[in-house]
């Protein structure tokens, strides 16, 4: 019988060829210490997860100042569903459930980061002008207006894949190979935004977990999220509380808020940059023991 040395522990290392800047409107983000927490309020009645929570305009204000006080770097404001087979809502009616929480957080708090989620310009024009400095677009920015908006005002921009619609997506969705596919799209993305006159660094890339993929894809997706690195791009990744969390824990109706930190974890150990959660505070502080616990994460 051989004696043989027991294999020295190989943690994972966090990416050292990535994006370490975002530029945004007045500030730039950096990625030095870990990722950006992005944190979700749904100013809408209808959300798969959270819908009529926050629909008022207080609630989803009292909600963005509990999300500050949780550590969040940047509020992601939508007035409208995305859920599958959600429906949409009038620029009017947008407007209405997203400005109000935006202008009030604008006087409450001037240095938070404020994020629209939209891809109306007439929505994302009016939230930039009131303080926004992302438009987070999940139609990867379709619409020629859009790309000009974002090119005039020099916010950040985040561009996200996704097959389909809201109302269709979930129909069937395939691919021969998600990750190259995905990988593909939102590279033809980042160059319509850079041939438009966008800055390579205003620019941030989502895989669009859960729109348009199996609960298979999902999960392709979030193992293999640091494959987008090699676009160029920060990456965004909203993960939280979606579909195949439940599935992966065998309980569709489990809460999912234990299994989006777990995801948080391994997409924050492939280096993504800005990942987008319904809760903060548990991520922040389970990243920070995970950096301090691991050999090489050069905790700060």
């Amino acid at each position: 019988m051989t004696n043989r040395s027991p294999t020295p522990f190989q943690p994972p290392r966090w990416p050292a060829i990535r994006s370490q800047v975002w530029q945004l409107r007045t500030r730039e983000l950096t990625f030095v210490a870990g990722p950006a927490w992005m944190a979700i309020v749904n100013v809408t009645p209808d959300s798969f997860s959270d819908g009529g929570q926050y629909f008022n305009p207080a609630a989803a204000i009292e909600q963005a100042e509990h999300l500050l006080s949780q550590g969040a770097d940047i509020l992601d404001i939508g007035g409208e569903s995305t859920r599958p087979y959600s429906e949409p809502v009038s620029e009017t009616e947008e407007l209405r459930r997203v400005l109000p929480v935006i202008e009030a957080i604008r006087q409450r708090h001037p240095t938070a980061l404020i994020s629209i989620d939209t891809s109306k310009p007439a929505v994302a024009a009016a939230a930039v002008s009131a303080g926004a400095e992302i438009m987070n677009d999940i139609t990867g920015f379709a619409n020629p207006a859009m790309i000009e908006l974002a090119r005039a005002t020099q916010v950040g921009v985040c561009a996200m894949h996704m097959q389909g619609t809201p109302q269709t997506m979930q129909d069937q969705p395939a691919y021969g190979n998600v990750v190259a596919e995905v990988s593909a799209y939102l590279e033809q993305r980042r160059d319509a935004l850079l041939a438009a006159g966008l800055l390579p660094a205003r620019i941030c890339l989502d895989p669009g977990i859960g729109f348009g993929k199996t609960h298979e894809h999902n999960l392709q997706l979030m193992a293999h999220s640091a494959t987008f690195h090699a676009l160029g791009c920060p990456l965004l990744v909203g993960h939280s509380r979606k579909g195949f969390i439940g599935q992966v824990l065998g309980d569709k109706s489990a809460n999912r808020d234990a299994g989006s930190l777990g995801g948080a974890l391994a997409l924050a150990l492939q280096g993504v940059q800005v990942i987008r959660l319904h809760q903060i505070r548990a991520a922040r502080e389970a990243w920070q023991v995970l950096r301090a616990s691991l050999p090489g994460m050069n905790p700060s």
